[in-house]
């Protein structure tokens, strides 16, 4: 299997029409005609990770942020000057790496809405963009839990499934059924997840305002990270690669290292 081949399939899978238009998916550097050594699964394309699929003896590395969303005005040797993009398109370059993104066109589909809800032990609905039309893509999910719980209650299960400590804004006594579920920025979609009736909403990041603004509006925020709340996400990369033809045993996961922590109040480091 060559790269553009593995390229092809995805696509299908995850079509470009999917993606949002400020959104870069598909191949970004590399050879379209490259015979696949091996394919490497990560939730970033970075430098440190096209040398870890380098090392895996994987000449793809597939992941679902882009390694740009705009192409930088240079690819070069790390530089504290430069974009961290700059220097993982050189390396990739340099080392022979292909790079294949999927990420907005990933983030609308059925699968990841499927592996976000089931995560919290709720069962899918709709996207958030569509609620009244359950088989279409879109982005988010609308879901119900299948044991309804309190607000702590479910920020313990998600803390759990997503390993994250998260930040949670809302009564930790108030119940919780339906949930809004969005990896990675929330963005606007509060306001889809008031409209939408649901009791909590969970997601990657949101910004002060907005989370203290939807707070006091009664709907509850569960703040994962956004890298925490996307992680389960390089698994349905590796499922695909997979379902592409790529040989299992040349399909490698890169799990996302600790990229930042935290510091209880009182604790000594």
């Amino acid at each position: 299997m060559i790269v553009a081949e593995l390229e092809r399939a995805l696509l299908a899978r995850y079509p470009k029409a999917d993606a949002e238009g400020w959104d870069h998916v598909g191949l970004s550097v590399g050879d379209p005609a490259a015979e696949i050594a091996g394919v490497a699964c990560a939730l970033d394309a970075t430098e440190a990770n096209v040398r870890r699929a380098q090392d895996a003896g994987a000449n793809v590395l597939l992941t679902h942020h882009p390694v740009y969303i705009k192409a930088p005005e240079a690819f070069c040797p790390a530089d504290a000057s430069r974009p961290q993009c700059s220097a993982a398109l050189y390396e990739a370059a340099r080392c022979g790496v292909s790079i294949i993104s999927l990420h907005t066109n990933l983030d609308c589909s059925h699968e990841a809405r499927v592996c976000l809800s089931e995560l919290l032990g709720a069962a899918p609905v709709s996207s958030l963009e569509h609620v009244d039309d359950p088989e279409a893509t879109g982005l988010g999910a609308l879901a119900t839990l299948n044991d309804p719980c309190t607000l702590r209650d479910l920020a313990t299960r998600a803390a759990t499934a997503f390993g994250s400590d998260p930040r949670v804004w809302g009564e930790a006594d108030r119940p919780c059924r339906t949930v809004a579920i969005l990896g990675g920025s929330l963005g606007d979609f509060g306001e889809l997840a008031i409209a939408a009736g649901a009791d909590v909403v969970v997601t990657g990041e949101a910004g002060y305002h907005v989370a203290q603004d939807l707070a006091l509006r009664g709907l509850p925020v569960i703040l994962l990270g956004h890298d925490r709340s996307e992680e389960p996400f390089v698994d349905i990369l590796m499922n695909s690669a997979v379902d592409a033809g790529v040989d299992p045993r040349h399909a490698i996961k890169i799990l996302n290292p600790c990229q930042w922590w935290t510091v209880t109040k009182g604790e000594n480091l």
